[in-house]
This record gives C-alpha cells, structure tokens and sequence, in this order.
C-alpha cells in the first residue's frame, strides 16, 4: 500500500503554497489514496476529538444528538464543510461557481433534513405489541359460550331422565343435535360406545361431541373423523359398509330390496366403487379429508336423506344406475364366474370398441386389477372402466384414457400414438364401406378442437380445459361414438340443451335403463301371455 508515503506527503506540503482546484464529484472515488489519506489527517484534528467526545456524551446521557454541539463543530456544521485541515486563515479560497453546483451542498441539500455529520443513533419508543388471536387448533377450535349451552339444552331434553340412549333412540341425536344424515346413528353410536355397553349417556355424548370439539367441525370433517379408524389419516372402502348397511336399512326408497340380500350387497359395492372413482383421486383407495371437501360427497348425503325417491339423487346413490351397472356386466359375463376377459369385454357396446384399446384395459395401465385373477377384469374394474366409457367429460375418465393412450408413458400424446389407435378405426370403417377420414385430416380436427399449448403434442392439461376433449378418445377408439359424433343426432343435442345439467353418464344410464325395463317387461308380458294361453288349453270350456 502507497497509504503512508501519501500521507508523509500530505503533511509536509506547505499550507500557503497549496491551492487546492475544485474536485469533480468522482475524482476522490478515483484517487482512493489521496482520500484515505486526507480523511485521516482530518480524525486527528483537536476540532474533531472534540465533536466525537461531545456526540459520545450526548448518547449517553440520552440527549438529542445533534453535530452542532460546540462552537467550533457549531460554525463547520453550519456552514456545510468539515473541521479544516489547515491553520486558521491559511484555507484554499472555495470557487467561485455558485453553491448549487457543488457536491458537497447536493448532498447535504438545504438544511431541511438532517446533518450529514448526524449520528445515526436515534431514540425510537418501543412499538405497541399487536396481540394475534390463536388461529390454530390441533384439536378443533373451541365451541362458543352460547353454542355449547345451545348444544347442551337440546342434549338435556332427548338425554331427559338420565339415562342412556339406546341404538334406536339414538337416531334424533345425530339428526337434530349433530345435523348429520340420519343414517351416519349406527356408526356414531359405536364410535361413541367404546365399550359396546349397548348404551350411550348424556355424559359419554357431551365428551364426544362437545367437549372434543366435533360440534365445531364442517361436516365433511365430522363425517371423516366418525368414519375413520383409529390412527389412520384416511378412509377405506371397508370404512362406508356400516353407513350403507343402515341405509339400506332405512331409507324408503330401498326397502323393495328387503328381500333380496345379494342385490343389497352388490348395490352398496357398486355405490362405494362409484365414490372412490370420483374422489379418490390418487387411485390409491385411501381417501383422504383433502379429497373428501373437495368432492361432492357430502352434498348427496344431504340429498339422500332428504328425499325420498333415491332415483333422483343421481350421485352415486341413485338404483337405477347401480342396475344399469350391474346389468351390463351380467350381459359381457356369460359364464357367470363374476370374471371377464378381452373377448367379454370386446362385445361391450355391440362391439363399440377396437382390440388395441381393449388390449391396452387389460395391461392394466390405467388401472390395476383388483380382480386377483390373471387376464380376468372383476366388478369392481368393470365399474371403473364403463364409468370412464360412458362420460368421458370427467375428470377421472380423462385421466383413464389418456393414460391407455401414452404408449411410452411420458405424459404427452404425440401424433404417432394417436395414429397406432386410429389405424384400427380407419380399417373398421373401410369394412363397413364408410367413407375413410384419413388420419392427417382428423388430427387437424383434433387441434382445432383441443387447442393445445404445442400443437406437436397433447397433454392431460389440454384435455381438462376443453369440454369436448372426450370426443378424441371416441375418435380414436370408439366407432359408434365416432360417427355419432360426426353425424351430431338433432335429437341428442335437444336432450342435452333441455338438461344442461345431466352428465353424459346420467343420460346414457337413463337411456339404458329404459331399455332394460322394456326388455324385461317384454320378456314377462311373453311369459305371462304363455301361461294364460296354458291355463286356457287346460279349462273344460
């Protein structure tokens, strides 16, 4: 470093022969030397021991600090320059250009902000503490004074006497006082009734419900807590039999099924299969509290205890879906092992769909079969599979084929793949002297119908923002669908403008529905007529 022989420098110089030009504003930035060097004669002046010692007091005794302290440090302050180097009346004569233009002046300004010799030590009074309320309850938020006295007056009056509740009586409780389905008692009884006394007291309910803060909860969360095991964080098929079970039980639009315990079973499956498709999203059949708020579960279960025809509440409930379900698969499953394999499922929509589709199910790519039986599709498999083929607007159905149709699993469509499908469907229509649509001009279609971010590729993204997405999966595979689409039936398109809100599911199991009741009606009026015939060949008249 050249600091010291600089400073040797500065301090020789003779005062009366340095004339010291006017410095630009960056010439000391460039010459860091000359600067160090000046400021350090400057800290040993007795002008600024003085102004340090009296800034040192002022902080201490809590004084306002102020640089214009003393009578010295008083004048340099004032008059916008430093404590001088020089002995008095030797100081270099300032230029004569007007102060505006001087840098030390723009940077002090006009005396209206503070010195820059200020310390920076300031007096700040401490700020008012905010106090924030808890918003975080590990085990639910607290009921209010007035709903826990509220809750405990009506529980006063069905407890009234003293006694327990048994399971019969138990379900004005969970109707009136806990505002669930009705048919959520027996399952909230015995998540009550730990020790299977066969009673639940007044005392035992208000720990529960009130005291463990359950009355606080959504009813989403109320439902999943009462429904779930202890120490799991999820809820599994085996979790919703007991609330079927009772429904089964007491709902009146059920109770022709009384009689029938086999057809109870397969209907209560059936609508468990068809809640798991739809809102467990991750396929793992661990439903979570996640899923269950944002699915529309909930919602139905008001509906259905509400009403009375259980046809009407078309989410997951609704009999005639379940038969139309269940019928369907009676048809592909001739053998009756409750089993189908690709030749079964071929013959799904008077062969509807192409072999490298079907081929494609049975790999088991979109779903893992629960069947437990090798190249054989279950129930459960076969509900998923035509609740995809059936609305493929869905959410879970767009997820179903396009993962049928990712032949290298990358997340992306590419025209190649698409082309590998729509190959088969082209040589269908040649044999039905259908007049070919070659495939470049169907995947111009497809774009122009999609809309996709890269028109080189498709991904799920893409399919989810457009309503008609499910229109690519029958073009691809579907051909019935296919030409339906292309000759776009009047009638069709009045039935979904005078129900809007019909899902494409709900109208073909409605449509499908009446064709199975006629056909059975037909098959009985047959029966019928031929025993009345009998009956008559046999009368003496």
């Amino acid at each position: 470093m050249e600091v010291e022989p600089a400073r040797r420098d500065a301090a020789a110089l003779d005062p009366e022969l340095l004339q010291l030009a006017e410095l630009a504003p960056g010439s000391l930035r460039e010459n860091s030397i000359i600067a160090d060097a000046l400021y350090s004669q400057w800290l040993v002046l007795p002008e600024t021991t003085k102004l340090v010692k009296s800034l040192i007091e002022d902080a201490k005794t809590g004084a306002v600090l102020n640089v214009a302290g003393s009578s010295a440090s008083t004048n340099a302050a004032s008059s916008g320059s430093l404590p001088s180097m020089f002995p008095a009346g030797s100081a270099p004569p300032l230029s004569p250009r007007s102060t505006s233009g001087s840098p030390r002046v723009m940077r002090r300004g006009s005396g209206a902000g503070p010195s820059s010799l200020g310390s920076p030590l300031k007096l700040v009074s401490e700020p008012v503490r905010e106090v924030i309320p808890q918003f975080y309850f590990k085990n639910g938020r607290p009921p209010t004074k007035d709903l826990k006295e509220q809750c405990l007056s009506r529980t006063d009056h069905l407890f009234f006497g003293g006694e327990g509740l048994q399971i019969q009586e138990f379900r004005s409780v969970t109707k009136d006082i806990c505002k669930l389905p009705s048919f959520f008692s027996s399952v909230l009884f015995k998540k009550i009734d730990v020790a299977c006394t066969g009673t639940v007291s007044r005392d035992a309910f208000v720990e529960y419900w009130i005291n463990d803060n359950k009355i606080t909860m959504d009813m989403a969360s109320q439902i999943f807590e009462i429904l779930r095991k202890p120490g799991y964080t999820y809820l599994t098929q085996d979790d919703f039999k007991p609330v079927l079970k009772e429904l089964l039980a007491t709902h009146p639009g059920l109770e022709f099924l009384q009689g029938t315990p086999e057809f109870q079973e397969r209907y209560a499956e059936t609508v468990i299969y068809r809640i798991f498709y739809s809102i467990n999203r991750s396929g793992n059949g661990h439903l979570t509290l996640r899923e269950l708020k944002r699915g529309n579960l909930i919602a139905a279960l008001q509906q259905l205890d509400e009403e009375e025809d259980i046809n009407k509440v078309l989410r997951y409930f609704s009999y005639e879906h379940f038969y139309v379900i269940y019928c369907k698969f009676w048809e592909l499953d001739t053998d009756h092992d409750f089993l189908i394999d690709k030749e079964n499922l071929i013959r799904y929509g008077n062969h509807s769909l192409t072999y490298r589709i079907v081929d494609r199910i049975f790999t088991q790519i979109p779903r893992k079969f629960t069947s437990m039986s090798e190249g054989k599709m279950g129930y459960e498999d076969f509900v998923y599979f035509i609740l995809s083929e059936e609305d493929k607007s869905s959410e879970p159905s767009l997820e179903y084929w396009f993962k049928c149709i990712d032949l290298d699993g990358n997340g992306i469509l590419t025209s190649n793949e698409m082309q590998f499908f729509y190959e088969e469907q082209l040589h269908r229509m040649e044999c039905m002297a259908q007049e070919p649509v070659l495939f470049e001009d169907i995947l111009c279609q497809m774009i122009d119908m999609i809309g996709p971010e890269n028109e080189s590729y498709f991904t799920l993204r893409d399919l989810k923002r457009c309503k008609l997405s499910g229109n690519i999966f029958n073009i691809l595979f579907n051909l019935n669908k296919f030409m339906a689409f292309e000759t776009r039936d009047p009638f069709l398109i009045r039935q979904e403008r005078e129900n809007p809100t019909l899902t494409e599911w709900d109208r073909f199991a409605h449509r499908e529905y009446i064709r199975l009741s006629m056909e059975e009606d037909g098959e009985d009026a047959s029966n019928g007529s031929g025993d009345v015939w009998d009956e008559s060949l046999e009368a003496p008249f």
